[in-house]
């Protein structure tokens, strides 16, 4: 009777056993799941980019200038000397009637606001203006057939030079500018037109910094130059600078708007200086036209 008992009691506490244990064999199984589901959503968390901030929101500003000035960057490669900017304009000009002189101004921001932004250009005069801001001088002899040549003037006003000190178009030594003004007076020779080399007119700190892009010593410089190389060939060499210089050695304030350009006064300045170096290049004298200093 006794291991009777105990026979029937072990599949008992067999089964018992089981149920105590089997909760704790399906717990980790139970979780993992939950796990796994939780480790593949880590994992796509991380993979995708954060949301941008706040603090990196573009500047719309900024990114509008920089556009705008890419486009520029991309123009100006398309058409270095711009070529483009007096093309149509050139079509319109009719070759010079009989007894005309006919007289062009080549040059950069000074020639070109003359009689656009201040000053008067020659009233009644056949004059044409081929300037361009901001050119310098491999520019200008690009353009000098198209812009001068191809137009027949008896007389051209080169004003150039500045703006390769200032580095306009990279870094360049004062020789480049008098090889390339040299390359445009032969031209000019050869076609049979007059020149007027104009010298550099001063500028001044008085209103905004000028001179560390343009030193005074640079100007002085490339004026004695021109003055020397025109003597030896029988151009004209138009002072604008003397006329324009104050007692410190500086562009007059009162003749200028920020230190560099001209404003009416100035340009009121160098017209009757310019007028006269134009009628001693149509005599055909060589000699040096003196300005009038006040």
């Amino acid at each position: 009777m006794t291991r009777s008992r105990k026979s029937k009691a072990a599949p008992v506490g067999l089964v018992l056993g089981m149920f105590v244990l089997l909760p704790l064999i399906l717990l980790p199984i139970r979780h993992y799941p939950a796990q796994a589901r939780g480790e593949r959503a880590l994992l796509r968390d991380q993979a995708q980019p954060p949301a941008p901030s706040q603090a990196a929101s573009p500047d719309l500003s900024e990114l509008s200038r920089l556009q705008s000035d890419l486009q520029q960057a991309q123009d100006k490669l398309k058409d270095w000397p711009n070529l483009a900017r007096y093309r149509d304009a050139n079509s319109q000009v009719h070759p010079p009637a009989t007894g005309e002189t006919r007289v062009l101004f080549m040059g950069d921001s000074i020639t070109d606001g003359w009689g656009r932004k201040y000053g008067k250009f020659f009233p009644g005069e056949p004059y044409i203006n081929r300037g361009i801001s901001g050119q310098t001088t491999p520019q200008m002899l690009i353009r000098f057939r198209p812009d001068v040549i191809v137009l027949k003037p008896a007389v051209v006003v080169i004003l150039a030079g500045t703006n390769d000190i200032a580095g306009n178009t990279g870094p360049t030594t004062l020789e480049a500018i008098e090889d390339n003004l040299t390359s445009m007076t032969e031209l000019a020779r050869a076609n049979g037109i007059r020149v007027v080399l104009a010298s550099l007119l001063p500028v001044c700190d008085y209103i905004r910094p000028q001179t560390p892009r343009r030193p005074m010593e640079k100007i002085t410089a490339l004026n004695a130059w021109m003055k020397d190389y025109a003597a030896k060939n029988r151009f004209i060499y138009l002072d604008y600078y003397s006329a324009m210089l104050d007692d410190h050695k500086m562009l007059k304030q009162e003749l200028t708007y920020d230190g560099l350009h001209p404003n009416d006064a100035g340009y009121e300045v160098m017209m009757p200086i310019a007028e006269k170096a134009i009628a001693a290049a149509v005599r055909g004298s060589g000699a040096p036209v003196k300005s009038r200093t006040k």
